[in-house]
């Protein structure tokens, strides 16, 4: 049995796509840049808003610095005043994660988010629940480099050993390699059973019934 579990934000513990859709569009109207559809943002997020902007700017637009800037300085005010219009908690996640706390394990979360919108949108949506949250901070590589992971560990005291991580993408597999941790991908999230097979995930959950499983072992008495 593991002793902490550190998430993944967006695709595992809330659904946040169609905001950050929302939000991304909203820069391109104000460029005059072609909108993208909702599902071809499970591919664009992942690596951090600097990145999903960097993905929509059409091709022929220089990406300068400044453009850069502007860019996510826009993105931030507009996801920040809506972040929560479309947001919803993955079915049956509010109660695994309650069951997974009262079993005594110590839950965190390592998100691309920046951190000052990461810490918010997680304790609306599961108060209590996490010891602490990591976001993206200036300057620090983001996921899939274990930097942030290594320094949430530290203050977790956890150790490789110990601890799983839990993401919806290719993107958390790889951290969770990287930082030498067993993985585990889930299904209800942005990208495909694939995508994580080909990336190696160790476990795979369908559901959280089973995401429970894994973390406590078959057979442990839960009821979602």
């Amino acid at each position: 049995m593991y002793k902490h579990v550190i998430f993944d934000l967006d695709g595992t513990l809330l659904n946040t796509l169609e905001d950050l859709a929302d939000a991304t569009n909203w820069v391109c109207v104000q460029h005059g840049w072609p909108v993208h559809t909702v599902e071809e943002f499970k591919y664009f997020v992942g690596n951090g808003a600097p990145k999903l902007l960097e993905r929509v700017v059409p091709s022929g637009v220089e990406i300068t610095d400044a453009l850069r800037r502007m860019t996510l300085a826009e993105f931030t005010e507009r996801y920040n005043a809506h972040k929560e219009d479309k947001t919803t908690v993955y079915p049956g996640m509010e109660l695994a994660l309650a069951r997974l706390k009262e079993a005594g394990l110590v839950l965190a979360v390592l998100s691309n988010k920046p951190h000052e919108a990461a810490w918010p949108v997680v304790d609306r949506y599961y108060p209590g629940i996490f010891t602490t949250v990591q976001g993206a901070l200036p300057d620090v590589p983001v996921k899939p480099d274990p930097t942030l992971l290594h320094k949430l560990m530290e203050e977790l005291g956890a150790s490789p050993a110990d601890t799983l991580f839990v993401g919806d993408s290719n993107v958390d597999i790889r951290t969770a390699k990287n930082g030498g941790l067993t993985s585990c991908g889930v299904l209800w999230g942005f990208r495909t059973r694939q995508e994580l097979e080909t990336e190696g995930a160790d476990h795979i959950a369908e559901d959280p019934v089973q995401l429970m499983d894994i973390i406590l072992g078959s057979g442990s008495e839960h009821v979602i």
